[in-house]
């Protein structure tokens, strides 16, 4: 796999080289050597890698962000993206499928302890 293959990778998975080398269980290091030509993966990585890609970008282990303390309920439901989704999930079962199974790994925030 050449460097230019690295980054077309990150690019299709819509992740920076740490989070790609915390997929692979490396360090980000090797992936920025590996895009520079420095060093080269082994078979093994290749194949982590071509596995990582016909997953996708859900396959991306990605830090949770805090949600922001200032944003209420009625403004998250002011926009306009939220909205475009809603309307996909109702109109497209398999979409509803997907995002459910998906949703399944987070934590539902009503279920969350007061604080």
């Amino acid at each position: 796999m050449a460097p230019e293959d690295i980054k077309k990778l990150r690019q299709e998975l819509g992740c920076t080289a740490r989070e790609l080398a915390g997929a692979l269980g490396i360090e980000q290091e090797t992936v920025l050597a590996w895009e520079h030509g420095d060093l080269f993966p082994t078979k093994r990585f290749v194949g982590m890698m071509e596995e990582l890609r016909r997953r996708g970008p859900e396959a991306i282990p990605r830090k949770k962000q805090k949600r922001q303390a200032t944003t209420s309920p009625l403004q998250l439901l002011a926009d306009a993206e939220l909205w475009r989704l809603f309307r996909k999930l109702l109109a497209h079962p398999e979409l509803r499928s997907a995002a459910t199974k998906l949703a399944e790994a987070y934590p539902d925030p009503t279920d969350a302890p007061p604080s």
